[in-house]
């Protein structure tokens, strides 16, 4: 029998690998179960149903700018580099089919009133992005005032999502404080991948 701090079986064995901000990870291993702590982050989990290969980015939007035209300024662009690597990546080693990805989306929760609600602007950020470039979302657990942990299984697109106690919330809180008082864009860095 498991118990309430149990994982599902699933989730409780193999090799785990932990997803930072910033970071952007692919796999078909079965065994194999990406795991990150978000707070006002967003994680995109993205998986080509028919090749059972799947990735999770992780990415904050520290500041807006004020410019109409490009609404969250650098940021934004890098929350948008963000989620072309990882679905360019499970294109390229899946099936190359748009068809054949699911998205699942996690995160922007509000955990410090000092971040001036920088989770809703992410959630609102993701939305608009994969609405804009046709993609549906096929679950999501966005929002509220916790930080949560997020195991997926890029092999078979199961998540699983953990809603953290308020001390973890508050570490987590201050790590993203001390981001965004940096006003730290992270540069992507290119590679051969085409974005679209």
């Amino acid at each position: 029998m498991a118990t309430a701090n149990s994982l599902p079986p699933e989730f409780d064995r193999g090799v785990v690998t932990t997803v930072h901000q910033g970071d952007c990870h692919i796999s078909n291993a079965a065994d194999l179960t990406f795991s990150t702590v978000l707070g006002s982050c967003i994680s995109a989990c993205v998986r080509d149903r028919a090749a059972n290969v799947g990735g999770m980015n992780h990415f904050l939007l520290a500041e807006q700018s004020g410019s109409s035209k490009d609404r969250y300024g650098a940021s934004a662009r890098y929350g948008a580099f963000a989620m072309e690597q990882l679905i360019n990546k499970v294109l390229s080693q899946g099936t190359g089919k748009k068809s054949n990805l699911e998205i699942k989306v996690f995160g922007g929760g509000k955990i410090n009133a000092s971040l001036d609600d920088v989770g809703a602007k992410n959630i609102e950020f993701v939305r608009e992005f994969l609405a804009a470039e046709g993609y549906p979302v096929a679950s999501e657990d966005l929002g509220g005032n916790y930080a949560r942990r997020v195991l997926f299984k890029p092999h078979s697109g199961r998540a699983f999502v953990k809603r953290l106690d308020s001390d973890a919330g508050a570490t987590v809180a201050r790590e993203e404080v001390a981001i965004a008082s940096r006003r730290a864009v992270v540069v992507p860095v290119h590679d051969d991948i085409e974005l679209f």
